[in-house]
């Protein structure tokens, strides 16, 4: 597979993720850790299907630590997420959580093989504003506490060690993503058990909500991802995850649930700027 192609599969995550807040919204009152079983559950099924193509055997010859490595990266970083989120529901936090594309790009640096450039982390800053703008729109006038901004940074870095790190294991077959959903799923059971009043889904839409993203956002996303950290432009992609909070919006505006506004317009264009420099970049030094 060539690089560009791997980042092409790996920006339909990015894709996917823009429909997560649309979806999410539908699959309300759904507490979010019955929401993270279900729609994990949903993905690691998926993802069975997708393995029984090759067989079952390339599972049984990845090593338990590869599956507890993407497991703690996918169950941790939802688990402190919403954890944050529970304890300060404010922009603040959503900004902090979202610093994980520009953690990306600077880790990305230390990988061997990869050359980290100027443009990447200037690109990476403007596009960070553009993300900056939406989220503070976004802003309400609930208070926070200091834990939980500890927890969305912790979240962050979660991530995106969990990304860089995956190119590290570019031999491991991306059929182990389909463990790494059903144990989340499993964990997010046990969170969801202990922390959690179970409400299902309410009617068709909830269900489809909670199907749509089980299928995309917190399914085929997570498999698409691991093909872009592990074979394509990682810097690239990392710029290009800001791009998720503004198609996100922008799918909130088409369904009549956010209005359009200059700061989406803003955004737009910071986010797109940043990505253009670090397509740059990227072109430079190919």
């Amino acid at each position: 597979m060539t690089r560009s192609k791997a980042t092409t599969i790996g920006f339909t995550a990015i894709l996917m993720w823009a429909l997560l807040a649309l979806f999410t919204i539908g699959s309300a009152p759904v507490p979010p850790f019955l929401l993270n079983a279900l729609c994990f559950g949903v993905g690691g099924s998926i993802g069975l299907i997708w393995t029984a193509r090759r067989g079952f055997g390339v599972l049984r010859s990845v090593s338990w630590k590869v599956y507890a490595f993407g497991t703690l990266g996918l169950f941790g970083y939802h688990f402190l997420y919403f954890t944050a989120f529970r304890l300060s529901p404010t922009a603040e936090t959503g900004l902090i959580a979202y610093l994980w594309p520009l953690f990306i790009v600077l880790l990305s640096g230390l990988l061997p093989g990869e050359r980290l450039g100027a443009l990447h982390i200037i690109g990476a800053l403007i596009a960070f504003a553009g993300a900056a703008l939406i989220v503070l729109a976004r802003s309400g006038g609930a208070e926070g506490s200091a834990l939980g901004l500890v927890l969305a940074f912790a979240c962050a870095v979660t991530w995106a060690a969990y990304s860089v790190l995956s190119r590290r294991l570019g031999e491991v077959p991306t059929e182990s993503v389909t463990v790494f959903c059903l144990a989340t799923a499993a964990l997010s059971v046990l969170a969801h058990l202990g922390l959690e009043q179970t409400v299902w889904p309410n009617g068709a839409l909830g269900w489809f909500s909670v199907l749509a993203l089980g299928v995309g956002p917190v399914g085929a996303a997570f498999f698409t991802w691991d093909v872009g950290m592990k074979k394509g432009d990682i810097q690239l992609l990392g710029v290009a995850s800001y791009a998720a909070p503004l198609l996100s919006t922008l799918a909130l505006v088409l369904a009549g649930i956010a209005q359009p506004s200059y700061a989406i317009l803003a955004a737009a264009l910071l986010i797109t700027g940043g990505a253009a420099l670090a397509a740059r970049a990227s072109a430079n030094k190919a």
